[in-house]
């Protein structure tokens, strides 16, 4: 079975081509991987890297594309470039991660025209993402034409949540409209909470974890049996931590005061919200912490600002957390930034240092993926886990395709 997998991202795209013969436990290596990379993620079009390879040849090059979906069908057409398929060869299936389910998609699901027509309702939730999602998916239309595609949700791993985790301290009737907590990144999370039970060898039922998504978005999960009892990220993935371009929590007295005097009209508020703040309206520099940290090493003020700034709401929002688990086991950093900084991993830590958590200094400088950074001593585990969205989203393809034939 050929399952190709397109994860739209707010910064990013990526997309991993996988032969499956079965469902093996570990992550399978793809056959072809693709990558887009925006030189202005705020922006979303001009200038961006091309990435594709297979496990012989590789294609590094700069392309210009006014829109996401340009970019996708040029990601898409290095598949033909590179000889992936053979001649009159099909695909099975193509996934897609789809961040906003609403109130309808809790599971992987087939997509159909009313399907697409629930996304696009979704993406005044969640503009940054549903929209590219379905530009993806009529890339794939375009591309190969009539083929099965499915839709996996990142809403979908935080069902899980009690009433009280969920709901938001408004009119009870607001649960009724559907205006509660939906929770996003679900796929990553997942993933790395299971995948950190397998690298640990400990059964992940009794675990108390936080899983730390840190890229361009960032959301954290409180994770016990299994199950998502806390998020981050709430109605929209605007909410919660301090993100690339993104806001996370500000005090709605504050957006109120902005549209009352007439400082921003609702549609310029959403873009300053969604592409100006974070660590680029902060920093002034770039959403991109590696960015950030070179400049903090030039004596950058804003960048060290920024810098504190994501570390103070990283550590508040873990705090938090590990008083909604009672205790701490795990605390997994995964995401281009908990994978690749060293230095927002160490100083996360160093103000955790209370709860007991002690690093690795050698390990966290130059750790490899899927690996155990903390001190030998430490009661609490530390994890960098190359979160693996693509894999995950090839499981669950297989998955409902076996269950679809097998009702057949």
């Amino acid at each position: 079975m050929k399952v190709l997998v397109l994860n739209e991202g707010s910064s990013s795209h990526k997309a991993a081509l996988y032969a499956l013969q079965t469902l093996p436990k570990d992550p399978l290596a793809p056959i072809w991987e693709g990558r887009v990379v925006w030189q202005h993620p705020e922006r979303m079009q001009g200038k961006a890297r091309l990435e594709a390879k297979t496990e012989s040849k590789t294609i590094h090059r700069e392309i210009e594309a006014a829109s996401p979906a340009l970019a996708i069908r040029q990601m898409l057409h290095t598949i033909d470039e590179l000889s992936v398929l053979p001649t009159h060869e099909k695909l099975d299936a193509v996934g897609h991660r789809v961040v906003h389910g609403g109130e309808k998609y809790f599971e992987p699901t087939l997509i159909t025209h009313t399907v697409k027509r629930d996304i696009q309702l979704a993406a005044e939730l969640a503009p940054l993402h549903n929209t590219i999602a379905l530009e993806g998916i009529q890339a794939v239309e375009e591309h190969f034409g009539e083929i099965p595609q499915i839709a996996v949700f990142d809403t979908s791993f935080h069902r899980t949540l009690p009433e009280e985790a969920a709901l938001y301290a408004g009119p009870y009737a607001w649960k009724e409209l559907g205006f509660h907590r939906y929770g996003f990144h679900g796929i990553s999370h997942r993933y790395v909470t299971s995948r950190a039970a397998s690298i640990l060898r400990r059964d992940l039922s009794p675990l108390r974890v936080i899983s730390c998504h840190l890229g361009n978005g960032c959301s954290l999960a409180a994770v016990q049996n299994g199950r998502s009892v806390a998020t981050t990220m709430g109605f929209t993935p605007l909410e919660g931590l301090m993100m690339g371009t993104r806001s996370g929590s500000i005090d709605p007295g504050l957006l109120l005061y902005l549209l009352k005097r007439g400082h921003y009209t609702v549609e310029e508020l959403e873009q300053v919200l969604e592409r100006q703040s974070g660590l680029l309206g902060i920093s002034g520099i770039s959403s991109s912490m590696q960015e950030i940290e070179a400049a903090m090493q030039k004596g950058e003020r804003r960048a060290e600002l920024a810098f504190r700034m994501f570390v103070q709401r990283l550590c508040w929002h873990i705090g938090a957390m590990s008083a909604c688990l009672e205790g701490l086991d795990v605390l997994i950093f995964t995401g281009g930034i908990g994978e690749k900084s060293h230095r927002v991993r160490e100083a996360t830590c160093q103000r955790l240092a209370f709860l007991g958590i002690t690093l690795d200094k050698n390990k966290n400088m130059s750790t490899t993926e899927d690996e155990d950074i903390a001190a030998p001593s430490s009661p609490i585990r530390v994890l960098v886990i190359h979160t693996n969205e693509e894999w995950a989203i090839a499981q669950a393809c297989w998955q409902l395709l076996n269950r679809e034939n097998a009702v057949d």
